[in-house]
């Protein structure tokens, strides 16, 4: 089946970065959150952002706006689901909020429309466990920054048929994206690996093993990676690093995923990283 108009629940980081990169790729978007706050920000990044391809020569001036002109803003879920080929959720990392996202769109959107879920390390199955079409539900994990980022993990619960795993797959490679298929389990590949070296770093800062500029440059000069991981976990979210560790702990129940006290501390403490100006880093 083709995939050509598109639903993003979410307008956060990573839902006005996948309806950037659909629209960007000639699909019809409707980005969609209950905050009209939310939208604005989001419309307001993906105009930043497609002005700053234009300067790149990455597009020109009329490619940017016809990108634009295919996203649709919209404040309800349930008008927004419908009509579509594919909704994607794209909510924080919280499983009982996006449980009831989905038993919603199972009610509203058609029976041929497609489920997926961005989710870093909830289970799909579960998720599809709570609609009528579990062989319609499927992870589709884009990396932060979307536009920039080539990976999508494509995780197939228990029941995702192949169908769906076809056109999921397809859709990536349309947007311009690698596809590489995960079976689900907690965290899926990227989150498995990634999130202990995250959390060992900060166990590392709050041990007084070094200060939070060393230990990044330790990883990047030592192992070749491009961002050290406490910079790294500031651009994911710090909250989000710690919803992530939390359902690694708790579904694996292996105490090398055991969030560190400091990365707890901080988020208390509101410093989430870049999206609220003050992390592991202090940001403008």
């Amino acid at each position: 089946m083709g995939i050509d108009r598109i639903a993003v629940i979410g307008g956060g980081t990573m839902g006005n970065g996948i309806a950037h990169v659909a629209a960007q790729h000639g699909k019809t978007v409707r980005l969609i959150d209950l905050s009209d706050d939310v939208l604005e920000r989001a419309v307001a990044t993906i105009t930043k952002n497609l002005d700053r391809q234009v300067k790149k020569e990455v597009i020109d001036s009329a490619a940017r706006e016809a990108t634009l002109a295919r996203i649709e803003t919209m404040n309800d879920v349930e008008r927004g689901a419908q009509g579509v080929d594919l909704v994607v959720e794209a909510v924080p990392e919280i499983a009982e909020l996006k449980y009831s996202i989905f038993q919603t769109l199972d009610r509203v959107a058609a029976p041929e429309t497609i489920l997926a879920s961005n989710t870093s390390s909830i289970s799909i199955t579960e998720m599809a466990a709570r609609t009528s079409r579990p062989d319609k539900v499927i992870g589709m994990h884009f990396m932060n920054p979307v536009p920039v980022m080539k990976l999508v993990e494509v995780i197939r619960g228990l029941a995702t048929s192949d169908e769906t795993t076809r056109a999921t797959f397809a859709l990536s490679e349309e947007l311009g994206k690698t596809p590489v298929e995960v079976n689900d389990f907690p965290g899926f590949v990227s989150n498995r690996v990634l999130m202990p070296m995250i959390n060992e770093a900060v166990f590392a800062l709050m041990e007084g093993v070094a200060k939070p500029e060393a230990i990044d440059t330790v990883m990047k000069l030592g192992m070749n990676h491009p961002m050290g991981p406490l910079a790294l976990a500031d651009l994911i979210g710090l909250d989000t690093c710690l919803n992530i560790l939390e359902v690694l702990h708790r579904e694996l129940g292996d105490d090398r995923y055991r969030p560190c006290p400091l990365l707890r501390k901080y988020v208390a403490a509101g410093w989430l990283g870049r999206k609220s100006g003050r992390g592991f880093y202090v940001y403008e």
